[in-house]
């Protein structure tokens, strides 16, 4: 059934340190059943590790910008799919553009949303031992993302997947992190702005965007929204063992919801 009526085109937002690589694995899956899936790589992700130091005082609204434009040339209404970072963005944009559903992958959270976790605030206090971190580009950690977002990854796919990260934003991590401190509150979402269906998926064992977070930004879209904790499942949603199941479920409910929409 899900093949025989016309599919949406998705958009697969990645996260910090990444680029469009990181749903390999998820648009082949959506890509397999039909979708024109595409993941755009981010302002300067696709750089290497010697991006240049305008990376460093780059905005989340710097992407969500670039990111407006691409989904403004599309001939149809996309369902965008955000992981982390790409999460947000993927929020920030329903509120600018129409979109016909968000499937959120561990996101982080909107501005004004207080962190649900000693980790998430300890991770915030830790980044002012960088120094002025917001204008200049942060470096990729290995023991940071194997500790915290490939952690359920076998070692060696650990070691080819961070051998893959970039540097990403100061700026935009200052934003997303302290986003108290950010008078322009770059990342701010209003709610009732997003006004199409929203499926949010946590990984139980994530540190990053835990569970507790994720289940406050379903809730900010009230009947809108759908959560569900994965036991078994970290950061790294769209990559570590299981994530064929992940990309099942939520082609299973964007069918369900355009089953509903009939």
């Amino acid at each position: 059934m899900l093949k025989a009526l016309k599919l949406p085109p998705v958009v697969m937002i990645h996260g910090a340190f990444c680029g469009g690589w990181a749903f390999d694995k998820f648009r082949g899956a959506f890509e397999d059943e039909g979708y024109r899936a595409t993941a755009p790589t981010l302002r300067y992700h696709d750089c290497g590790k010697n991006p240049p130091n305008a990376l460093g005082t780059t905005s989340i609204l710097d992407y969500a910008q670039d990111l407006e434009k691409e989904l403004r040339a599309l001939d149809d209404v996309p369902v965008l799919i955000g992981h982390s970072m790409g999460g947000l963005l993927a929020q920030i944009l329903a509120t600018r553009v129409k979109v016909r559903a968000l499937v959120l992958l561990a996101p982080s959270a909107p501005w004004g949303m207080m962190p649900s976790t000693m980790f998430e605030f300890a991770s915030a206090g830790a980044m002012f031992f960088a120094g002025d971190f917001w204008s200049k580009p942060i470096q990729p950690s290995y023991d940071i993302a194997a500790s915290n977002a490939l952690d359920l990854l076998p070692p060696q796919e650990r070691s080819q997947v961070f051998a893959r990260f970039v540097p990403e934003s100061g700026l935009a991590t200052f934003e997303i992190m302290h986003w108290a401190l950010d008078a322009r509150r770059a990342t701010q979402v209003n709610a009732s702005d997003v006004t199409c269906p929203v499926l949010c998926l946590s990984g139980r064992h994530d540190k990053v965007n835990p569970p507790p977070t994720v289940r406050r930004i379903a809730q900010r879209y009230r009947e809108r929204a759908e959560y569900e904790d994965l036991d078994g499942h970290s950061h790294w949603m769209l990559g570590e063992p299981g994530w064929e199941k992940i990309a099942g479920r939520a082609m299973e409910w964007l069918a369900d919801i355009r089953q509903t929409a009939v």
